[in-house]
């Protein structure tokens, strides 16, 4: 049985709605077990569906770990799960304002106490007509490379299949499966200590989203697009990943 983190009452509420929901799809996963099960630890994800945080959410859950989402401060906002996310311990991010740079302070204070960071590096769903990663914001790199915690790369796929509110399709039935495939930790010790700059940061996030992109044409049995998952149009700006 895994001992899971303690994570207050918001945690069990959005369990209590959540975990229902999950049971809407079949779940298959491979080495879960990457995932640490105590300390700090960042996980890269990719993003197809306004689902995604409800299964993601419940899948490291089931982990024993209580995830962190670092979302864009119109989810947080909403004014009843949104203040359920908040105490829950995820971190809004106000891209483009005065209040960008806190996101990144509050997941770096996140990450020196031990918890787990879950990030979407595209910063929103993807709208690539295949799912595959498009550009993403270089936070992961910079939460990566200033905290010497793992950094989990985990493919999902399965849950555009139920829900993809940009072409207002719900498809529940019949049941589809949600997939998840955690890889190793990415080895960005060739990148530790070095000055931080746009583009240091936009090479490790393209690191970790390669390593993100390989996963999903694994977990898919396809090959990837040559620019899948990378920033082809890099302005170092963003403070989500």
């Amino acid at each position: 049985m895994v001992e899971r983190e303690k994570g207050g009452p918001w945690v069990a509420a959005l369990a209590t709605a959540f975990y229902p929901l999950t049971h809407l799809a079949r779940h298959e996963a491979q080495h879960a077990e990457r995932i640490p099960r105590s300390g700090g630890a960042i996980i890269a994800m990719n993003h197809i569906s306004h689902a995604d945080p409800v299964f993601d959410a419940v899948f490291i859950h089931r982990q024993g770990r209580v995830p962190r989402f670092l979302a864009k401060a119109s989810v947080m906002d909403a004014p009843i799960f949104g203040r359920m996310a908040r105490g829950a311990g995820s971190i809004p991010v106000y891209r483009g304002t005065e209040k960008a740079s806190d996101a990144l302070r509050d997941a770096h204070q996140a990450l020196r106490e031990g918890k787990v960071i879950v990030i979407y590096p595209e910063g929103t769903i993807t709208k690539d007509p295949q799912g595959w990663p498009k550009n993403s914001y270089p936070g992961v790199a910079k939460l990566a490379l200033a905290n010497d915690v793992p950094v989990i790369p985990i493919a999902r796929w399965g849950t555009r299949d139920m829900l993809d509110l940009y072409h207002r399709k719900v498809r529940l039935f019949p049941r589809k499966t949600v997939r998840y495939l955690v890889g190793e930790p990415v080895d960005l010790s060739a990148f530790r200590g070095q000055e931080p700059s746009p583009e240091l940061h936009r090479k490790v996030t393209d690191m970790v989203m390669a390593e993100v992109t390989r996963l999903l044409g694994e977990l898919r049995g396809e090959q990837p697009p040559p620019t899948a998952g990378k920033d082809t149009e890099a302005d170092g700006k963003g403070a989500d990943g």
